[in-house]
């Protein structure tokens, strides 16, 4: 076996509306994130993040972690549609989970933000990003967050 190896895919960062608390479900405590809008930045690759198209369905669960179901609708620069949906895991001390849920803008470096981000578009000239698989690192901000994400090679 290899190391795993990756190169840049891009910076994404998204703006959030305020948190919508849906409460104690059967399956966690659920909150949901309605994307308000972004960019995205990359060598190979750039555009917007659509207002109004996307959601994050935040689950709290047991483990005192987040779990994260996430699609996005990206417009490339030159006007591709791409679909992104990522799953992830957000984990930290109580402190600081406690910071980052009052709006504060936590470091990444003092939690665990990952993602796994998967793209669909029906656009040739960006047809790669069907066949590609990527990771995120993730760090909150105060409204929204922010993603490196990373094409695994």
């Amino acid at each position: 076996m290899t190391s795993l190896q990756s190169r840049p895919l891009f910076r994404l960062s998204m703006t959030l509306h305020p948190t919508l608390e849906v409460g104690a479900t059967p399956a966690g405590g659920r909150r949901v994130f309605l994307v308000s809008g972004g960019r995205f930045e990359g060598d190979r690759i750039s555009g917007e993040v659509l207002e109004r198209g996307g959601s994050d369905l935040l689950l709290a669960r047991a483990d005192g972690s987040a779990q994260q179901d996430v699609r996005v609708l990206l417009r490339s620069d030159d006007g591709a549609l791409i679909v992104m949906t990522y799953r992830g895991v957000r984990h930290a001390s109580d402190a600081v989970a406690a910071r980052i849920a009052a709006g504060e803008a936590v470091p990444g470096t003092e939690y665990y933000l990952r993602t796994a981000p998967f793209f669909e578009t029906a656009s040739e000239r960006h047809g790669w990003l069907n066949r590609i698989v990527s990771v995120g690192v993730g760090e909150r901000t105060a409204d929204g967050v922010v993603y490196d994400l990373f094409e695994v090679l």
